[in-house]
């Protein structure tokens, strides 16, 4: 069974890291955020918990 909640929660967490990783390149401008390294590395990591928080969603518990 899925739990949509985790997914929900993943699709959120897929687009902050996705913002954050923008920004961080310079792609999106007009933050203090706007082409930072710190953000081009902070933003994939958040990107790839996302992606884990929706798969465990989808998998589901196993019984």
């Amino acid at each position: 069974m899925a739990k949509p909640l985790w997914v929900v929660a993943g699709v959120l967490v897929v687009l902050v890291g996705l913002v954050w990783t923008l920004q961080g390149v310079g792609v999106i401008e007009g933050s203090v955020m706007s082409n930072t390294t710190t953000w081009s590395i902070i933003g994939p990591i958040v990107l790839l918990a996302g992606a884990l928080l929706m798969v465990v969603g989808v998998r589901g518990r196993k019984s």
